[in-house]
């Protein structure tokens, strides 16, 4: 059974997950884990410390180790005055991202913090984090690197010069797609922030339910591990507040950026970007554009090589189709290619493109024919219709599911 994202089943009795219900001003605190053994004692040691009695608290770990951790922290949790679980997953799909959207559709509270488990984000702002959203009102109180006062330069917990740039280049892009959705966020990666649950409703279950099973409207499967950055994009609560902090150094072990984080987190921007069918249509016809350049150089390729120059033409236009497949694939489409397989959605794709041609000529044709336009007027309209068109069809023949199966597990069905 495929997993759902926004709607899974919670491991153990389905009738014991099923029955939990949001306890009133109770907080539920979200931990992502994986081979966290060495730090996870120490976590709850100074959560024990940090989180006073008077306020129904549960800690939930959410766990895609390989080692020891779970085990760990259920002989630690023997000495926690709260509730403290682990939710088990069998695969660790979707990252971070997934784990803490799985660890949404199990908790039981009215707020709902997200922290991580190295220790770089303070325990003892938990309880201010959810008492400056019950002072001020907020839906989204998010615990941010920059603002003035407290290191908000965001360099504290870093490792290196690298580490600064990457981080700010992530929010400076970030905030730069998404302007209106991430006001009042200075620090839409810091990855540390509590959420009224009444907040998440777009994206969460009432209850888990079957993968097959349609969906609420506006539920969608989480594209990365900027749990944040997706919910503040897509639930757009509106009202915010921030708490200010100093990251500290991991507790143990060590982390970096890596270059496939990099891709990862820029396709997961394109795919929140894209969200819309306006935008998808615009990075569409973009990504079209950027075609010509692996076209134009495999033309001079087959045409210095010897090769016939009509056949060249030919060859090179499937250069062009399979870049531009590619970058459809994973910029505009990354959440709908599992209803066919990947030689079906090429083999698609590239009749498509190919049979563009076939159609613009006859258009240009009719246009000059029947509407009297001059050869470019009707050549540019033909180029906007049979895009429109391939867009459609495209959206339609390639990417939306084959039956009702698929259009229930469909993350926009």
């Amino acid at each position: 059974m495929s997993e759902d994202l926004w709607h899974r089943h919670a491991p153990g009795d389905p009738k014991t997950a099923a029955a939990r219900a949001p306890a009133a001003g109770g907080v539920t605190v979200i931990i992502p884990t994986r081979n966290e053994a060495a730090g996870v004692v120490e976590l709850l040691v100074r959560l024990r410390e940090a989180l006073p009695a008077g306020r129904e608290w549960e800690v939930l770990f959410v766990d895609d180790s390989t080692d020891d951790t779970p085990a760990v922290i259920e002989r630690a949790a023997a000495d926690c005055p709260f509730p403290v679980d682990v939710l088990r997953r069998e695969s660790p799909e979707g990252g971070t991202g997934g784990a803490v959207v799985a660890g949404i559709a199990r908790a039981g509270s009215d707020w709902i913090v997200v922290m991580d488990a190295d220790l770089r984000h303070p325990p003892h702002l938990v309880l201010e984090l959810v008492d400056e959203g019950v002072r001020t009102g907020a839906d989204l109180v998010v615990a941010t690197r920059r603002l003035p006062g407290v290191g908000g330069d965001g360099r504290a917990g870093l490792a290196g010069s690298r580490r600064v740039v990457v981080s700010r280049a992530a929010n400076w892009l970030a905030k730069g797609l998404f302007p209106r959705a991430l006001s009042g966020i200075g620090d839409p990666t810091s990855g540390f922030f509590a959420v009224r649950r009444s907040a998440l409703t777009a994206v969460t279950a009432e209850a888990p339910r079957p993968a097959e099973a349609p969906r609420p409207a506006g539920a969608r499967r989480p594209l990365g591990h900027e749990v944040l950055l997706e919910l503040a994009v897509r639930c757009r609560p509106a009202r915010r507040a921030e708490v200010p902090f100093v990251r500290r150094d991991r507790y143990a072990g060590e982390s970096g950026p890596t270059v496939r984080e990099g891709l990862r987190f820029l396709a997961h921007l394109a795919a929140l970007r894209s969200a819309s069918p306006l935008a998808r249509m615009i990075g569409f016809g973009l990504v079209g554009l950027s075609g010509f350049v692996p076209n134009l150089a495999a033309l001079w390729l087959l045409t210095h090589a010897g090769i016939q120059y009509l056949a060249a033409e030919v060859l090179a236009n499937q250069a062009g189709v399979l870049w531009n497949f590619l970058l459809i694939e994973t910029l505009l489409f990354r959440d709908r290619r599992h209803h066919r397989h990947w030689a079906d959605r090429l083999g698609r794709f590239a009749l498509l493109a190919n049979a563009d041609l076939l159609l613009r000529i006859p258009l240009i044709a009719l246009f000059v024919a029947k509407l009297g336009l001059g050869v470019l007027p009707a050549t540019a309209l033909a180029l906007v219709t049979t895009f429109v068109l391939r867009f459609a069809a495209t959206e339609a023949l390639v990417y939306l599911p084959r039956g009702p199966r698929d259009a229930a597990a469909d993350p926009e069905g």
